[in-house]
Order: structure tokens, then sequence, then C-alpha cells
């Protein structure tokens, strides 16, 4: 049974060692903590990695402030102020 530390894992998924560890911490990632450090088997690494599971962060919600709609850039929806 091969074990790997975090800056491997980090390098072979494409993400931080910070990433890792938070998806450890979560449970998305079986790891054993051996002193300070975690080891993660090989076979679990690359059932990881086997997931699909899409690229970067969600979309975010499009959401209604005050009964305004959500400003999409056009100087229209950009309400004016008064400069005294």
């Amino acid at each position: 049974m091969e074990l790997v530390g975090v800056t491997v894992a980090a390098k072979e998924l494409h993400i931080s060692r910070n990433r890792v560890r938070q998806l450890i911490k979560a449970g998305q990632l079986p790891a054993q903590k051996i002193g300070r450090e975690y080891a993660i088997t090989r076979e679990d690494l690359e059932t990881f990695k086997a997931i699909d599971r899409p690229v970067g962060r969600p979309p975010k919600e499009e959401t209604e402030i005050d009964g305004n709609t959500p400003c999409d850039g056009d100087a229209e929806s950009v309400p004016k102020v008064e400069v005294k």
C-alpha cells in the first residue's frame, strides 16, 4: 500500500495543499493523520481523481435587494445619485 502526503496529492489533483486539507477535514478525501501530517493511500487518491466534478466556483444566484433587480452592468440599471 503506497501512501502519499498532502503535497503530492495537491500536485496530482492540481489544487493547493490547503484545499487538500479542506477535502480531508470535510470527509471527501479519506486520509490518516500520522503525527502532524496526513497520509493518503494511492488507491483513495486515484478514486478521488476519477470522480467527475465541476471545475471552479459555482455561479452566484441572482437575488433582489430592496426590490431592485440585480445590476447587469447597464448604465440604466445603476441608480442615479444626486450630488449636493
